[in-house]
């Protein structure tokens, strides 16, 4: 039997070049070639790692996939598995910051940690530090599925410098349980009181407001049952979609301020269905709404139409700026987290309160639930009598 030219193990090595060897060998009866600069020694080592990884089920096959070709065909897998805006989230992060860019350009093979950390050096003053995590965690899943389909034996971004984001810095602001009160009062005669009166006084998320129908609020009770929310992208436009997680599906009490409210509210619409002016005084009972009429519809005579999601944020702000009381940095978004914390300062235990507001607890205490200067002091005064006379 002729011995192969340069053999070793279950393959061959033989120049092919200066500092440049090749490498032929087969695992499971198909033949592979690979190019490995360096020395000798170091061919030999690649070998022994590719026959190993053909052993262990890992072996991954030499291609010039483009990582800017990759996200495109991992996009697509993902497409049809997660929320449309998800979807839309990771097409931002990895098409326009990515695949654009010159990483996006090198062989999905070819990609070493190092060029990770360039790349993020270079967004550096271009994204916020939490934008660019999110980024890091987009582009490290890309990579998680690349080794799943055998493109890559593994994940680069994994030994790349992982943006540090300060979790100390403040996002928004944080309103306590009177200023959450004068925050409804400031908006009376607006067309944002109601909208407003409901995420202080329940927590919701802004789309799931959105997407209140009458149907799914029962006065009597005095509960609140959240099933649908908006959703808003640029290839589906304007739609009600199920809410965000499983969690987001729940039905809650509320108290009987809110229910007064919503009563008012409901009838304002009863007279616009039946075309009587406000100061007629009629019985309401006969009059119908719409099956889908919705709580907060767009401003109109259709209460089926959806509103805006970015137009209630942006009227939000303004009217925020027009009271001048309130924090500058303070977001529709922070009404949510503050309602959890004031609730927290109350005593609700934690459970309570993340299912009436659709997480987990430990989304809660992570993301949500902020320390105001109200809790602060409250556990202070809580040690002065623990330690009154010990010290």
């Amino acid at each position: 039997m002729t011995r192969m030219r340069g053999h070793y193990g279950g393959g061959s090595i033989d120049k092919s070049g200066t500092n440049s060897w090749r490498i032929r060998y087969r695992i499971d009866g198909k033949r592979y070639t690979k190019v490995v600069e360096g020395t000798k020694g170091e061919a030999q080592k690649e070998l022994r790692r590719l026959l190993q990884a053909g052993d262990e089920g890992r072996h991954v096959a030499a291609n010039k996939i483009k990582l800017s070709e990759w996200i495109d065909k991992w996009l697509s897998l993902k497409e049809p598995n997660v929320k449309a805006r998800t979807y839309q989230r990771y097409e931002n992060f990895l098409k326009v910051h990515v695949a654009t860019a010159p990483l996006g350009g090198l062989k999905l093979q070819k990609i070493t940690p190092s060029d990770i950390d360039a790349f993020y050096k270079t967004l550096q003053e271009k994204l916020a530090p939490r934008t660019l995590a999110v980024l890091h965690v987009a582009l490290k899943s890309c990579f998680t599925t690349a080794i799943k389909k055998k493109l890559r034996s593994d994940n680069p971004s994994e030994d790349a410098e992982r943006p540090e984001v300060d979790e100390a810095e403040p996002i928004g602001a944080t309103l306590d349980e009177a200023q959450l009160i004068q925050l409804v009062h400031d908006f009376r005669g607006t067309s944002l009181h109601g909208f407003v009166a409901v995420a202080c006084l329940t927590g919701m998320r802004r789309n799931e407001i959105l997407a209140l129908r009458w149907i799914d609020v029962n006065l009597d009770a005095a509960s609140i049952s959240v099933m649908r929310s908006v959703e808003e992208t640029k290839k589906h436009g304007r739609r009600i979609m199920t809410p965000k997680t499983a969690n987001s599906v729940r039905t809650f009490k509320i108290d009987d301020g809110l229910v007064a409210l919503l009563r008012s509210e409901r009838e304002k619409h009863l007279r616009l269905v039946a075309g009587i002016p406000d100061n007629a005084d009629v019985d309401l009972s006969l009059v119908k709404l719409p099956a889908d009429a919705l709580m907060f519809p767009a401003i109109g005579t259709d209460l089926t139409a959806i509103r805006g999601p970015t137009s209630i944020s942006l009227m939000f702000k303004k009217r925020i700026r027009k009271v001048g009381t309130y924090p500058e940095a303070l977001r529709l978004h922070d009404l949510r987290g503050s309602h959890e914390t004031a609730l927290l300062d109350r005593g609700v235990g934690l459970h309570v309160v993340a299912a009436r507001c659709g997480h987990s607890p430990t989304m809660l205490l992570k993301s949500y639930a902020k320390r105001t200067k109200k809790s602060d002091e409250a556990a202070a005064n809580i040690l002065g009598i623990m330690t009154a006379g010990g010290l």
